[in-house]
């Protein structure tokens, strides 16, 4: 949104919750930065500066507010549907690739060069790479000492910093007070253990409909690795080796609730940018409902179901096996190929780990599926030979699904099998581009049949699709849902 002066200090003095996340509000005699909605005397206009993210407050100076918490507002980040490589970057950051990393590798990963990744970040966001993996460390850090009971040492180690020392200094530095005082009952100080289960509250913006979120996933749900049962969603994850399980329910406000047991708690930011990408809390459903409804044809669908989110990706590769198992067949066909790819080659869980409820088994990986004939799945060859065609480029580079999404869906249709259906629809859901559209794919054709009630070709649905950009996922997610619902 446009940072006008006078409006936004408008809706700070309404306290308007519309605009919670959308941007910040800076106290020139304080030093501090709030949200819209924050309870304290709304300050003098004339001492106050307007941001797009907290992390450009952070980077101008100011420290969050200790009442009303900037890193619980909703995301909403000012560059979505503007920039997908800063999308992708802040992705990277999200699961910690500048906690031990640099700003010139994780531009190498998205194919760009680090004097264009600062441009744009520049642009977009108006802070530097380095500022935003720091204010995301910090923030996080400040969500763990209010909602979980883990000492200071673990939250150091869970947030990203390397070390205690680091960790302490920088908050200190920022907030201008040690960790501790932030912890009602802080108790002895005790060494970290390296496992912890985790309780959490991740934030969106309303509306949600978690129960079109619900159905979609109940419909695809791999047996062993994952169940969707009574509202509570339950998984197994492997992060660099490392098992951790998950359970994600909807909260009473506008959160997700969210347990993660880990063994290592260092992976903790990367499983809950996997969880926020899995259920979309980045949306911005405001935006993309009114621009899809300028369409006749998309209006009432939009108008039936607000808050509709596009599922993501836990687990990229696993999204890549979904979507060949699925080719030219039904999702009921598809899931039952996956559970038995599952039931044969899924590792099971350690016995102290097997503890979710239909929870016992971990996603194949690349490597067991190229040393499996998989004569057990019963699909043709081709299709198998596409399988292990995808999982040896996956093995040869674990980056084949980063970067810039023409990149990206060019790779994949290199590898024998891959089409453009099947590379657009990983495109949708692991790369999480909002304007990624599967023109190929059958139910879309269905959905929207032509005047003369024929189905419209692949080009025809592409160029249908050229109004409702930069938002098409969420169009294609809209036709489906309509069609699971009749």
């Amino acid at each position: 949104m446009e940072l006008n002066h006078d409006t936004c200090f408008a809706i700070i003095s309404a306290r308007d919750s519309r605009y919670d996340g959308r941007f910040f509000t800076a106290v020139k005699t304080t030093g501090i930065y709030c949200r819209p909605v924050c309870p304290a005397r709304v300050p003098k206009r004339e001492n106050v500066i307007f941001y797009p993210s907290a992390a450009v407050a952070q980077e101008a100076g100011f420290r969050p507010c200790l009442r009303c918490r900037p890193e619980t507002a909703p995301d909403t980040p000012a560059w979505r549907g503007t920039s997908s490589s800063v999308g992708r970057a802040l992705r990277l950051i999200e699961e910690g690739a500048l906690d031990g990393g640099s700003v010139e590798h994780m531009a190498a990963r998205l194919g760009l060069g680090e004097r264009q990744l600062r441009r744009l970040f520049a642009k977009h966001l108006g802070a530097s790479p380095v500022s935003v993996a720091l204010t995301r460390r910090l923030l996080l850090a400040k969500q763990l000492l209010h909602e979980t009971d883990l000492n200071i040492t673990q939250v150091a180690m869970a947030s990203g910093f390397g070390s205690i020392r680091r960790f302490n200094e920088v908050f200190q530095d920022v907030f201008k007070v040690a960790p501790s005082f932030l912890r009602r009952e802080i108790g002895v100080e005790g060494g970290a253990t390296p496992a912890a289960d985790i309780g959490l509250r991740l934030r969106y913006r309303p509306p949600y409909d978690w129960s079109a979120m619900e159905d979609f996933m109940k419909a695809r749900v791999y047996r062993g690795v994952e169940t969707f049962e009574h509202g509570l969603y339950r998984r197994s994850l492997c992060l660099e080796g490392q098992i951790c399980l998950i359970e994600v329910s909807k909260g009473k406000g506008d959160w997700l609730e969210v347990r993660v047991k880990l063994q290592d708690l260092t992976l903790l930011p990367k499983v809950i940018a996997r969880v926020r990408e899995g259920f979309d809390l980045a949306a911005d459903p405001e935006t993309v409902e009114f621009h899809l409804s300028q369409d006749d044809e998309l209006r009432e669908l939009v108008a039936r179901r607000p808050g509709l989110r596009v599922p993501g990706a836990f687990d990229p590769f696993e999204v890549g096996i979904r979507a060949i198992l699925g080719q030219q067949i039904t999702v009921t066909a598809a899931i039952k190929l996956g559970g038995a790819l599952v039931a044969h080659l899924g590792q099971p869980l350690p016995p102290s780990w097997a503890e979710l409820a239909g929870v016992s088994r971990l996603f194949p990986t690349a490597e067991a599926i190229l040393g499996s004939p998989l004569d057990f799945v019963g699909m043709p060859q081709a299709r198998v030979r596409c399988l292990k065609a995808f999982c040896q480029a996956y093995v040869q580079d674990s980056d084949l699904l980063v970067g810039e999404t023409a990149v990206v869906v060019a790779r994949l249709q290199s590898i024998p099998g891959i089409g453009p259906w099947t590379a657009s629809y990983i495109a949708l859901r692991a790369l999480r581009d909002p304007d990624a559209f599967p023109a190929g794919d059958v139910a879309l054709a269905r959905g929207l049949p032509q005047s003369d009630g024929s189905r419209p070709s692949s080009e025809a649905l592409e160029n249908r699709s050229q109004s409702w950009r930069p938002w098409r996922a969420y169009a294609a997610q809209h036709i489906w849902a309509e069609l699971a619902s009749g």
